[in-house]
Protein backbone atom coordinates (compact mmCIF):
# COMPACT_ATOMS: atom_id res chain seq x y z
CA UNK A 1 0.00 0.00 0.00
CA UNK A 2 1.41 3.54 -0.89
CA UNK A 3 1.37 6.50 1.28
CA UNK A 4 -0.55 9.44 0.72
CA UNK A 5 2.62 11.97 0.21
CA UNK A 6 4.69 9.83 -2.18
CA UNK A 7 1.31 10.09 -4.25
CA UNK A 8 0.26 13.77 -3.40
CA UNK A 9 4.17 15.32 -4.44
CA UNK A 10 3.74 13.47 -7.17
CA UNK A 11 0.79 14.78 -8.36
CA UNK A 12 1.65 18.21 -7.68
CA UNK A 13 4.91 17.95 -9.49
CA UNK A 14 3.46 16.49 -12.48
CA UNK A 15 0.66 18.98 -12.77
CA UNK A 16 3.15 21.70 -12.22
CA UNK A 17 5.47 20.24 -15.29
CA UNK A 18 2.19 19.81 -17.33
CA UNK A 19 0.87 23.38 -16.37
CA UNK A 20 4.22 25.55 -17.07
CA UNK A 21 5.15 23.69 -20.16
CA UNK A 22 5.51 25.43 -23.64
CA UNK A 23 3.62 22.33 -24.98
CA UNK A 24 1.70 20.64 -22.48
CA UNK A 25 0.14 17.55 -24.48
CA UNK A 26 3.93 16.70 -24.99
CA UNK A 27 4.64 16.52 -21.60
CA UNK A 28 0.89 15.02 -20.70
CA UNK A 29 1.96 12.35 -23.65
CA UNK A 30 5.63 11.88 -21.41
CA UNK A 31 4.05 11.26 -18.23
CA UNK A 32 1.48 9.00 -19.48
CA UNK A 33 4.43 6.97 -21.35
CA UNK A 34 6.12 7.18 -18.22
CA UNK A 35 3.62 5.32 -16.57
CA UNK A 36 3.61 2.59 -19.23
CA UNK A 37 -0.66 3.90 -19.67
CA UNK A 38 -2.14 3.07 -23.41
CA UNK A 39 -4.11 6.62 -24.20
CA UNK A 40 -7.54 3.88 -24.51
CA UNK A 41 -6.40 3.17 -20.92
CA UNK A 42 -6.55 6.48 -19.78
CA UNK A 43 -9.53 7.52 -21.46
CA UNK A 44 -11.81 4.60 -19.94
CA UNK A 45 -10.23 5.37 -16.78
CA UNK A 46 -11.49 9.20 -17.46
CA UNK A 47 -14.95 7.70 -19.37
CA UNK A 48 -13.71 9.82 -22.07
CA UNK A 49 -13.00 8.82 -25.68
CA UNK A 50 -9.34 8.12 -26.89
CA UNK A 51 -9.59 10.55 -29.62
CA UNK A 52 -9.96 13.03 -26.56
CA UNK A 53 -6.77 12.36 -25.23
CA UNK A 54 -4.97 11.86 -28.52
CA UNK A 55 -6.29 15.74 -29.07
CA UNK A 56 -4.62 16.94 -26.51
CA UNK A 57 -1.63 15.18 -26.61
CA UNK A 58 -1.07 16.35 -30.09
CA UNK A 59 -2.07 19.65 -29.57
CA UNK A 60 -5.09 19.73 -31.48
CA UNK A 61 -7.70 20.72 -28.67
CA UNK A 62 -6.62 24.30 -26.87
CA UNK A 63 -3.96 23.39 -23.84
CA UNK A 64 -6.12 21.65 -21.27
CA UNK A 65 -7.01 24.00 -18.18
CA UNK A 66 -5.71 22.90 -14.06
CA UNK A 67 -8.84 21.43 -14.06
CA UNK A 68 -8.46 18.74 -16.57
CA UNK A 69 -5.09 18.22 -16.18
CA UNK A 70 -5.81 17.46 -12.14
CA UNK A 71 -7.90 14.75 -13.80
CA UNK A 72 -5.70 13.40 -15.91
CA UNK A 73 -3.05 13.12 -12.97
CA UNK A 74 -5.54 12.11 -10.91
CA UNK A 75 -6.59 8.92 -13.64
CA UNK A 76 -2.81 8.05 -14.13
CA UNK A 77 -2.16 7.84 -10.34
CA UNK A 78 -5.35 5.55 -9.76
CA UNK A 79 -4.57 3.57 -12.70
CA UNK A 80 -1.07 2.85 -11.20
CA UNK A 81 -2.25 1.98 -7.80
CA UNK A 82 -4.56 -0.66 -9.33
CA UNK A 83 -1.77 -1.88 -10.58
CA UNK A 84 0.26 -2.00 -7.25
CA UNK A 85 1.55 1.77 -7.37
CA UNK A 86 5.34 1.05 -9.17
CA UNK A 87 5.90 4.01 -10.42
CA UNK A 88 4.56 6.03 -7.21
CA UNK A 89 6.97 3.40 -5.17
CA UNK A 90 9.87 4.20 -7.05
CA UNK A 91 9.33 8.04 -6.96
CA UNK A 92 9.22 7.66 -3.36
CA UNK A 93 12.78 5.61 -3.02
CA UNK A 94 13.85 8.43 -5.41
CA UNK A 95 12.80 11.48 -2.90
CA UNK A 96 13.25 9.05 0.03
CA UNK A 97 17.30 9.15 -1.00
CA UNK A 98 17.10 13.27 -1.51
CA UNK A 99 17.12 13.22 -4.72
CA UNK A 100 15.00 14.72 -7.76
CA UNK A 101 14.07 12.37 -10.47
CA UNK A 102 15.50 14.60 -12.98
CA UNK A 103 19.15 13.15 -11.53
CA UNK A 104 18.01 9.51 -10.61
CA UNK A 105 15.96 7.44 -13.20
CA UNK A 106 15.57 5.14 -11.40
CA UNK A 107 16.57 3.07 -7.92
CA UNK A 108 16.33 -0.15 -7.07
CA UNK A 109 17.33 -2.43 -4.22
CA UNK A 110 16.73 -6.15 -4.95
CA UNK A 111 15.63 -9.00 -2.66
CA UNK A 112 18.47 -11.27 -3.60
CA UNK A 113 21.55 -10.31 -5.20
CA UNK A 114 21.32 -11.14 -9.05
CA UNK A 115 24.46 -12.03 -11.13
CA UNK A 116 25.63 -8.70 -13.14
CA UNK A 117 24.62 -10.63 -16.41
CA UNK A 118 20.96 -10.62 -15.55
CA UNK A 119 21.41 -6.92 -15.53
CA UNK A 120 23.62 -7.09 -18.66
CA UNK A 121 21.06 -9.56 -20.83
CA UNK A 122 18.11 -6.89 -19.39
CA UNK A 123 19.65 -3.64 -20.84
CA UNK A 124 21.21 -4.86 -23.71
CA UNK A 125 25.11 -4.26 -22.53
CA UNK A 126 28.43 -5.31 -23.53
CA UNK A 127 30.98 -5.69 -21.02
CA UNK A 128 33.84 -4.09 -21.64
CA UNK A 129 36.07 -4.61 -17.78
CA UNK A 130 34.90 -7.67 -15.65
CA UNK A 131 35.71 -6.42 -11.80
CA UNK A 132 36.18 -7.79 -8.89
CA UNK A 133 32.37 -9.16 -8.35
CA UNK A 134 29.95 -10.84 -10.39
CA UNK A 135 27.01 -10.13 -8.81
CA UNK A 136 24.54 -6.80 -7.54
CA UNK A 137 21.83 -6.10 -5.01
CA UNK A 138 20.73 -3.15 -6.84
CA UNK A 139 20.73 -0.90 -9.38
CA UNK A 140 20.86 3.44 -9.82
CA UNK A 141 20.04 4.51 -13.05
CA UNK A 142 21.35 8.25 -13.36
CA UNK A 143 21.12 11.23 -15.96
CA UNK A 144 25.23 11.64 -16.05
CA UNK A 145 25.23 15.57 -16.67
CA UNK A 146 22.58 16.26 -14.14
CA UNK A 147 24.48 13.97 -11.79
CA UNK A 148 27.63 15.63 -12.43
CA UNK A 149 27.04 19.37 -12.42
CA UNK A 150 24.61 19.33 -9.48
CA UNK A 151 25.85 16.68 -6.65
CA UNK A 152 28.53 17.07 -4.28
CA UNK A 153 30.94 14.24 -3.16
CA UNK A 154 28.69 13.38 -0.36
CA UNK A 155 25.43 13.11 -2.55
CA UNK A 156 26.57 11.47 -5.21
CA UNK A 157 27.85 8.85 -2.48
CA UNK A 158 24.32 8.74 -1.51
CA UNK A 159 23.48 7.21 -5.10
CA UNK A 160 24.37 3.87 -3.79
CA UNK A 161 21.56 3.72 -2.16
CA UNK A 162 21.96 0.86 0.72
CA UNK A 163 24.68 -0.82 -0.66
CA UNK A 164 28.09 -0.10 -2.92
CA UNK A 165 26.68 -3.97 -4.19
CA UNK A 166 24.76 -2.43 -7.17
CA UNK A 167 25.23 -0.98 -10.78
CA UNK A 168 25.45 2.47 -11.45
CA UNK A 169 23.99 3.35 -15.00
CA UNK A 170 25.06 6.72 -16.15
CA UNK A 171 22.62 7.92 -19.19
CA UNK A 172 23.60 10.70 -22.02
CA UNK A 173 26.78 9.71 -22.52
CA UNK A 174 29.05 10.69 -25.16
CA UNK A 175 32.86 9.63 -24.00
CA UNK A 176 32.37 8.70 -20.39
CA UNK A 177 35.46 10.76 -18.70
CA UNK A 178 33.24 12.35 -16.23
CA UNK A 179 32.16 9.03 -14.81
CA UNK A 180 35.41 7.16 -14.56
CA UNK A 181 36.40 10.16 -13.34
CA UNK A 182 34.24 10.73 -10.76
CA UNK A 183 34.38 7.33 -9.27
CA UNK A 184 38.11 8.09 -8.74
CA UNK A 185 37.08 10.57 -5.95
CA UNK A 186 33.99 7.90 -4.56
CA UNK A 187 35.28 5.45 -2.41
CA UNK A 188 34.09 2.89 -1.77
CA UNK A 189 33.03 2.27 -5.52
CA UNK A 190 30.28 0.31 -6.52
CA UNK A 191 30.65 -3.33 -8.22
CA UNK A 192 29.99 -2.17 -11.56
CA UNK A 193 28.88 0.67 -13.84
CA UNK A 194 27.23 1.13 -17.02
CA UNK A 195 27.75 4.02 -19.41
CA UNK A 196 24.62 4.33 -22.02
CA UNK A 197 24.66 5.63 -25.54
CA UNK A 198 27.88 5.44 -25.86
CA UNK A 199 30.17 2.75 -28.18
CA UNK A 200 33.36 0.69 -27.56
CA UNK A 201 34.74 3.10 -30.51
CA UNK A 202 33.37 6.20 -28.73
CA UNK A 203 34.53 5.36 -25.12
CA UNK A 204 37.08 7.27 -23.37
CA UNK A 205 40.60 5.56 -24.25
CA UNK A 206 41.48 5.51 -20.51
CA UNK A 207 38.24 4.09 -19.29
CA UNK A 208 38.79 0.47 -18.88
CA UNK A 209 41.99 1.55 -17.30
CA UNK A 210 40.66 3.15 -14.96
CA UNK A 211 37.69 0.43 -14.58
CA UNK A 212 40.46 -1.88 -14.02
CA UNK A 213 42.33 -0.13 -11.19
CA UNK A 214 39.29 0.60 -9.19
CA UNK A 215 38.09 -2.96 -9.64
CA UNK A 216 34.42 -2.41 -10.85
CA UNK A 217 32.73 -3.84 -14.07
CA UNK A 218 32.80 -1.91 -16.88
CA UNK A 219 29.71 -2.04 -19.73
CA UNK A 220 28.11 0.09 -22.18
CA UNK A 221 24.72 -0.27 -23.76
CA UNK A 222 23.18 1.74 -26.58
CA UNK A 223 19.52 0.19 -26.03
CA UNK A 224 16.51 2.81 -26.17
CA UNK A 225 16.63 4.52 -23.18
CA UNK A 226 13.11 4.51 -22.05
CA UNK A 227 12.77 0.79 -22.91
CA UNK A 228 16.37 -0.08 -21.20
CA UNK A 229 14.78 1.82 -18.29
CA UNK A 230 11.74 -0.34 -18.78
CA UNK A 231 13.39 -3.77 -18.57
CA UNK A 232 15.73 -3.30 -16.06
CA UNK A 233 12.79 -2.15 -14.13
CA UNK A 234 11.27 -5.34 -14.58
CA UNK A 235 14.20 -7.71 -13.26
CA UNK A 236 12.40 -6.59 -9.65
Amino acid sequence: MTTAAPRDDLARRIAGEVTLSNDPGATLRKWRTDFDISQTTLADQLDVSSSVISDYESGRRESPGIGVVRRMVEALLDIDEARGGGRIRQYARVISAGFESDIVQDLREYPTAIPLETLYEAMGATEIVRGDHDRISGHTIINSIEAITRLSSEEFYRLYGQSTSRALVFTGITRGESPLVAMRVVNPTPNAVVLHGVTEAELWEHAPALATIDGFSLALSNQDLETMIDDVRRLV
